[in-house]
């Protein structure tokens, strides 16, 4: 990076660039969804943006899916690694998934990433990840099981098509025309990010672009450390238990957190990484700590590089929290959600003000795959939301993604307009928010009828057993809970194979409340039992109903 060094920056011109690098972000994300051909990308925007310097910082992510971070960390000193940055090349654009080498935090996640040059010099990189429902019905008991591994290699190189590449990407993927189709949209995306920075170099200069990237990291860190010294020194802890619905896994994730003066470390403490998808790579626990640390000190602090310089984040190397090869890492989500719990549960000790009570911590995501009438396949991913947790003045918010997830729902007429899968119910869970002076949000119950035979893998449902905490005397959120029926009888939990007429029911975790209930305010108690359309007892017969007379429902 060639900076002048006497390049004067006066605050208006700063704000103006960083709002010009928070618009591209944002731009590139709507022309990715618009484009893009699957549902989990088009509908339910399973997908994010961002802008980095020369060196792999990162200047500004767009505000789409926080744990996508973890999947931007490692791409770009990956790629700088693995190739001498005098050899990259206008039209070199690089692809990506692998959790061990820089390419994201599970392989679903596709990470294309662009350098963009102006008048031949590097001036930084535009990156995109896509969520690609696709490599359904795998085994995770280490990451070979779970898809095809790319490292950051050359997709195209100077503008050429590397059609090898291409190739053995869509001969590892079960739905290949769908995954050709948002690749494209993820180029286009990068494209359109590519000519706004050369547009903004064009009006302001090249010296001026590259030092205000400098300046609003160091911004984002005066911002960071300032909202830290607010925070009284000392050490505060909290633990929380992390079970798996279906699976022996039961353990405590903990953290410490210490304040000294103007900065932060949090050491994280977990048991060995296990034979199953749920281990998290140390880029994603830096995402989680990203986020959850920048909601609690100043959600204003700009999402660029520069928030991380006063943190320091530690845990076990081969733990849960920081896994090795090979660990599976396919539902990393689900941990990844207990980490921001326990920051959320430590720092509550320390600013109770600003703290929020547990929310669903679950993530709940349902793959269901089956084949078209033409012998190819479908693939149809879900990962539902649940009740967030409630704040010191106002409730949880009901039936919402939380923390470290952002995704939209499928809409019932996008499903059923794609997928032989009928939905016969989507609502909220009467009484799943914890009580309080201010209530946990409500979750979510999702049932679907099969109308041909397909597979399905629930993953990632946690909260069965250990409850949504509460805070300052609010009371715990209701759990997690999975059920099939076929014929109006109950299948076992572990039924992966389903035919025409069976019903799979989702219900998903509340949030916590906060304070205690005997302060909640009459006209809140009033509005909590308007909303009682019916009971938790009519509710249940008219589920029984559907499950006797499906065809009907």
């Amino acid at each position: 990076m060639h900076l002048n060094k006497t390049v004067n920056l006066d605050p208006i011109t700063v704000e103006i660039i960083g709002n010009a690098f928070s618009s591209i972000t944002e731009e590139m994300g709507a022309a990715l969804v618009r484009a893009s051909h699957s549902t989990n990308i088009k509908e339910r925007q399973d997908c994010s943006t961002a802008i980095f310097g020369v060196a792999g910082n990162v200047l500004c992510q767009a505000e789409h899916i926080p744990m996508h971070l973890g999947s931007f960390l490692g791409i770009i000193p990956h790629i700088i690694k693995r190739n001498d940055i005098s050899s990259l090349k206008e039209g070199d654009v690089f692809i990506g998934n692998d959790a061990y080498e820089g390419g994201a935090t599970h392989l679903p996640d596709i990470v294309i990433a662009q350098p963009v040059f102006f008048q031949e010099q590097l001036i930084g990189w535009v990156v995109n990840t896509a969520h690609h429902a696709d490599f359904a019905d795998r085994g995770h008991a280490h990451i070979y099981q779970e898809g095809i591994r790319i490292p950051p290699i050359r997709l195209y190189r100077a503008g050429k098509l590397q059609e090898d590449v291409q190739e053995m990407f869509l001969l590892n993927c079960q739905v290949p025309g769908e995954r050709l189709s948002d690749l494209r949209a993820q180029l286009a995306a990068n494209r359109t990010g590519s000519d706004r920075l050369i547009s903004l170099c064009n009006k302001y200069g090249v010296d001026v672009i590259l030092a205000a990237g400098e300046a609003l990291q160091d911004y984002a860190e005066r911002k960071m450390r300032a909202g830290i010294r607010a925070i009284p020194d000392g050490i505060y802890s909290f633990s929380d238990r992390f079970e798996l619905f279906g699976s022996n896994i039961d353990m405590e994730l903990s953290v410490d957190i210490e304040i000294r003066g103007d900065e932060m470390d949090l050491r994280f403490d977990a048991p060995p990484q296990v034979r199953a998808g749920l281990n998290l790579v140390f880029t994603g626990l830096l995402a989680c700590v990203y986020y959850g640390v920048k909601a609690m000190i100043d959600p204003t602090i700009l999402p660029n590089a520069g928030l991380a310089r006063p943190l320091r984040v530690t845990a076990p190397k081969g733990s849960v929290l920081n896994c090795v090869l090979p660990a599976a890492v396919n539902g990393r989500i689900a941990i990844a959600q207990r980490v921001v719990d326990i920051i959320f549960g430590a720092l509550s000790k320390a600013v109770p003000d600003r703290s929020i009570a547990a929310g669903n911590g679950s993530c709940v995501a349902a793959t269901f795959s089956g084949t078209k009438p033409d012998g190819s396949m479908w693939v149809y991913l879900e990962t539902i939301g649940g009740g967030m947790g409630a704040r010191k003045t106002k409730d949880g918010l009901d039936g919402v993604h939380v923390h470290m997830t952002n995704t939209s729902n499928l809409p019932a007429e996008s499903l059923e307009l794609e997928y032989p899968i009928t939905l016969l119910k989507y609502e909220l869970v009467d009484g799943s928010g914890g009580c309080g002076k201010q209530r946990g949000g409500m979750g979510l119950r999702r049932t679907y009828l099969m109308e041909a035979s397909c597979r399905l893998t629930v993953n990632n449902v946690s909260r069965v057993n250990s409850m949504p905490w509460g805070l300052d005397g609010g009371e715990s959120g209701a759990g997690s809970a999975i059920r099939f029926f076929r014929d109006g009888n109950a299948l076992p939990e572990d039924t992966r194979d389903f035919i025409s007429g069976d019903i799979v029911e989702i219900i998903t975790p509340g949030g916590g409340g906060y304070g205690p209930a005997v302060f909640r305010k009459q006209r809140d108690v009033v509005r909590d039992l308007s909303e009682r359309v019916i009971t938790r007892q009519q509710a249940d017969t008219h589920y029984q109903s559907q499950v006797a007379e499906p065809a009907i429902a």
